[in-house]
């Protein structure tokens, strides 16, 4: 699944509230294990896989990036 593909699939969740849990749907939709969540910390290598969530200050889900 290329990052368009995997917006596609995403779309649904964008101003959703964040919960941990999303993660587990985020690989299960998209294929990726590597999903980081807002305020969580990762490397600095670039990934193509890994899949960053996007929130605003009121928790919200607003969309993601990748690498």
């Amino acid at each position: 699944m290329n990052n368009d593909e995997a917006l596609q699939a995403l779309a649904h969740l964008v101003d959703t509230p964040y919960e941990p849990g999303v993660k587990a749907t985020i690989s299960a939709l998209t294929g990726r294990t590597r999903v980081v969540g807002p305020n969580e910390m990762s490397t600095l290598e670039y990934d193509i896989n890994r899949v960053h969530i996007r929130t605003d200050a009121n928790g919200l889900i607003k969309g993601f990036s990748f690498g």
